[in-house]
């Protein structure tokens, strides 16, 4: 029998099942139907961060940005072109610091762009500044 993994729906952020062994066919959401690997981020609020860091079995590599900063809006493509290569390996989402103030605090988010990456809803890195794609790369192979 193969092993499910619970993916969390970019969409309606319900929380779905797929075969591990399908992982890279991505699938589609069993609630909204749509698919649940789009190649581009999530945004997340306070209404579903939780969901989407502790109930994906993928990791889950956030973005922490906010509109004004300069440094984040040259790594913004950076971002979008890493969750076209790499999903569905990892889930890619982002948060805008000044919308999500409360997340920011929780976060302890100190400088713009912050990455961070979680596994099962535990942080397990975090890195400041921008990178470019292969660094990036580079930097997340550890925690697929």
């Amino acid at each position: 029998m193969t092993d499910s993994l619970k993916i969390v729906c970019p969409h309606c952020d319900a929380v779905n099942k797929l075969p591990a062994d399908k992982l890279s066919a991505g699938g589609s959401c069993g609630k909204c139907k749509k698919k649940l690997f789009a190649g581009k981020p999530v945004t997340l609020a306070s209404a579903n961060i939780q969901r989407h860091l502790e109930q994906s079995d993928i990791p889950v590599v956030v973005d922490c940005w906010a509109g004004w900063c300069g440094p984040c809006k040259s790594f913004a493509p950076t971002f979008n072109q890493a969750a076209k290569k790499l999903e569905p390996a990892y889930r890619f989402a982002k948060f805008d610091t000044e919308k999500e103030q409360r997340l920011a605090t929780r976060f302890k988010i100190k400088s713009i762009p912050t990455l961070l990456v979680f596994k099962k809803g535990k942080e397990v890195a975090r890195q400041a500044g921008v990178m470019s794609l292969s660094q990036f790369q580079a930097w997340l192979k550890p925690y697929s």
